[in-house]
């Protein structure tokens, strides 16, 4: 199996590299592993949904 790295996939994603490892430490990104000091992402990994970006359904805008 193809690994990517962190900043391969921040750049793929197009977010950073930071908010990749956060995404790999919370196991949000299957397959990948943590080898030293840098993260280990499968080349068919897809991008997870980003937890900031909550839509409030049901809301009127004031």
């Amino acid at each position: 199996m193809d690994y990517l790295t962190s900043a391969e996939c921040a750049k793929k994603w197009n977010v950073s590299q930071r908010r990749v490892a956060i995404y790999c430490k919370e196991g949000r990104i299957e397959g990948a592993f943590l080898m030293g000091r840098m993260w280990l992402i499968p080349k068919d990994a897809k991008k997870p949904e980003d937890p900031r970006r909550v839509r409030k359904m049901g809301q009127d805008k004031k």
